[in-house]
């Protein structure tokens, strides 16, 4: 099973240093170009659009990405007609198969993406030292010792060259905005999750109450009825301190989160 939409997130924000809040967003391409240059390092993200808003400016960068799918002959179908229109499933099932694709070839070392996207062209390999080590799982060749992310930010420590005390606040509220952040996203998207569920439990209800009465009506000793009647005590069932949402808190229709777009 793929990552969450919540993971997926955090692993395209660390590793990318971008600030998407949906999964729909990485639909623009400039995303997925930039995943595969932290692998191959030889991406023209010169050419690629990260502050774009339209559907025709979003052409160039999947160019760009197909490029590099040829160059390397990555054997994937890109998808560029759905991914183009940020729907949520389309772009979460390709990014889940860009993690899987990541997972198994990236080489390890440190990756600076900001570097990387300031850089003219994309020839050659990048250097040991631009490489960004978020979310590695592997050292570089010939470290001894654990490779660590670059990304990200531990405790509320700065670099050596930060140690007023300035740039310690600074630090630590970039860091505390970034937690807020994550945490929406995870709130956000158990809230969501959470509907989805609610309305498929609602629409067994119907279901169930639909069947009972019209078994009670035709059939009174129908033999499904006890076990119709067993599933419905079960929906019915609550547990110590628990309080029946009032119907202003029900989602008027589940199949909302279905097409989500941004």
């Amino acid at each position: 099973m793929g990552e969450s939409r919540t993971e997926l997130l955090s692993w395209i924000n660390d590793l990318c240093h971008l600030n998407y809040t949906k999964i729909e967003q990485a639909g623009t391409g400039a995303a997925y170009c930039q995943i595969m240059d932290s692998i191959y390092g030889d991406v023209h993200l010169s050419k690629v659009k990260f502050d774009t808003k339209h559907e025709y400016e979003y052409v160039g960068n999947y160019k760009v990405l197909q490029h590099t799918f040829n160059k390397h002959k990555v054997d994937k179908v890109v998808p560029v007609d759905k991914l183009m229109k940020c729907k949520f499933q389309d772009n979460l099932e390709f990014m889940q198969w860009v993690k899987r694709f990541w997972d198994q070839n990236f080489p390890g070392g440190a990756y600076d993406p900001l570097a990387r996207r300031k850089a003219k062209g994309g020839s050659g390999a990048v250097s040991s030292g631009m490489r960004a080590t978020a979310g590695a799982r592997r050292p570089a060749a010939g470290a001894g010792s654990t490779v660590r992310s670059t990304s990200r930010t531990t405790g509320g420590r700065v670099s050596a060259g930060g140690g007023a005390g300035s740039d310690q606040s600074a630090s630590m509220i970039i860091e505390l905005n970034k937690q807020i952040s994550e945490l929406k996203m995870t709130v956000d998207g158990l809230e969501k999750e959470r509907d989805f569920y609610f309305g498929k439990l609602r629409d067994i209800e119907i279901l169930v109450q639909e069947e009972l009465d019209a078994a009670e009506q035709e059939h009174p000793d129908h033999v499904e009825l006890p076990i119709m009647k067993d599933i419905q005590a079960i929906l019915y069932s609550t547990e110590e301190g628990f309080e029946v949402p009032p119907e202003d808190d029900i989602p008027a229709d589940h199949n909302d989160y279905d097409d989500e777009t941004f």
